[in-house]
């Protein structure tokens, strides 16, 4: 699935990736409130729709800040992901430094409520999230 902007250009793309039992979103450009609402809210249908408990969320691509909707990512989005059975989050961040920051600032808010891990490498992104799938099979 691929959201656009009203430029007509996409800002994020979500896929389900069989192979791996997760969802993979792929972040591109500036991100404003409202798309990513749009974006985070259409994330949890593939999470649904998979009864998938792990999302890659990958920020490389990401400019700017996005502080403005980590709030809005904490109190709402958050909650009713992990109520549909998000229990692991690999975010890879984005080296553009405002952009790290608000991941940060995520993850700060998050911690506790849900396995949030921030990587600078999408291998060790996945990594982690195989070693966590691994963890449950094994227990």
């Amino acid at each position: 699935m691929e959201l656009q902007n009203g430029f007509g250009e996409v800002y994020l793309t979500i896929a389900f990736d069989a192979a791996n039992n997760w969802v993979y979103n792929n972040w591109i450009g500036r991100q404003t409130y409202v798309g990513i609402i749009a974006g985070a809210d259409a994330c949890l249908h593939p999470l649904r729709n998979h009864a998938c408990a792990y999302l890659l969320n990958d920020n490389r691509q990401v400019i700017g800040p996005w502080d403005h909707a980590v709030d809005w990512l904490i109190t709402s989005w958050a909650p009713r992901a992990i109520s549909q059975g998000l229990t692991h989050f690999a975010h890879i961040i984005s080296s553009e430094e405002l952009a790290a920051l608000s991941a940060e600032a995520m993850h700060i808010g998050i911690n506790g409520k849900l396995q949030m891990r921030m990587f600078d490498d999408s291998d060790k992104a996945q990594e982690w999230l195989r070693m966590a799938q691994q963890a449950i099979r094994t227990a």
